[in-house]
């Protein structure tokens, strides 16, 4: 049933989250690498992680992560920020948004000449103006819908790669 499926993919976020994605991406990295990850929940440690816990819309929060590149370029910034919803498509779409909107300002302050962006953003009110945006900044930008996904749901990752 579509219900079971969806409680599946749901439980699998859940024992990921937070900190799933950085498992990811030490796996990508390698030992080589580094891997800089905030949330506003703790994470348990994860080797090859620095971490920071905070809410990134906090200033200070935002900047301490600048911090924590040493002045360095990156390859890739990754956000699978998303405000507590609350039901109310009027409320939750402009906070989904405005973190959208931070992490795009991180990426372009930290990523190399051809970094990658990845960011989850819901369709909705100013969603096209943010995929327009995006395609301005860098060379490649495509959308795309997990599979994990739920089919009503409006969440969406944006891809972009080679910063302008």
């Amino acid at each position: 049933s579509t219900q079971s499926r969806s409680s599946a993919a749901s439980d699998v976020y859940k024992r990921q989250a937070p900190g799933g994605w950085s498992q990811v991406a030490v796996k990508f990295t390698g030992k080589s690498g580094q891997v800089i990850a905030s949330d506003i929940l703790p994470i348990e440690e994860i080797s090859g992680v620095s971490f920071l816990q905070g809410d990134f819309t906090e200033q200070s929060v935002y900047d301490d992560l600048i911090l924590m590149t040493n002045g360095n370029k990156v390859d890739t910034v990754l956000s699978d920020m998303a405000p507590n919803m609350s039901g109310q498509l009027s409320v939750d779409q402009p906070k989904s948004m405005y973190l959208a909107e931070l992490a795009l300002d991180m990426a372009v302050k930290t990523l190399s000449k051809n970094g990658n962006f990845i960011v989850k953003v819901f369709q909705g009110d100013g969603f096209d103006v943010y995929v327009k945006n995006a395609r301005n900044i860098f060379k490649k930008v495509a959308v795309i819908k997990p599979k994990a996904s739920r089919p009503r749901s409006k969440e969406v990752y944006l891809l972009a790669s080679q910063l302008k």
